[in-house]
């Protein structure tokens, strides 16, 4: 079940959503094969420190975050990825790892892969490891309202 915070969130903005249950996943990409979701529609969370403020990349599951790319589109130098202590207790309603891509649930920015905004459906992880919202883009993009950038590629396996 989705953490009670993201549930009311979604509820008090009438936005239509499911949620698929799966086997525990731990990765994006086990999480997208597990749920039969191609990796370029399954949102992973990425914690940025930006400036010494955490923020969340939102990219698709089977992409890397180019970093360097990043920091050109911001015009800042001080953008780096976070290590898991500076946000551990961030996410006090999510199990380790599955927080949900909503930044501003949790007084964080949120960036978003190009890549992201080209289909019609955004899945990613309800705040656990068995369990997956599907939401329309637009209405994530809607009550995110999240910064559009072009800092993510496929991953090369």
């Amino acid at each position: 079940m989705p953490s009670a915070r993201l549930r009311s969130y979604l509820d008090e903005n009438n936005i239509k959503y499911i949620t698929i249950k799966h086997s525990p996943a731990f990765t994006a990409q086990e999480i997208a094969a597990v749920s039969h979701i191609p990796g370029k529609n399954l949102a992973k969370v990425v914690i940025l420190n930006v400036k010494g403020k955490l923020a969340m990349a939102v990219l698709p599951a089977s992409y890397k975050v180019n970093v360097d790319e990043l920091k050109n589109q911001l015009g800042i130098d001080a953008v780096r990825l976070a290590h898991e202590k500076e946000f551990m207790n961030m996410f006090p309603d999510c199990e380790v790892g599955a927080m949900p891509p909503f930044g501003n649930l949790y007084g964080m920015d949120v960036y978003v892969a190009k890549s992201l905004t080209e289909d019609e459906y955004i899945y990613f992880n309800s705040c656990t490891h068995t369990e997956l919202i599907q939401m329309l883009y637009k209405d994530y993009e809607r009550i995110v309202q999240p910064k559009i950038f072009d800092f993510a590629h496929p991953s090369k396996v």
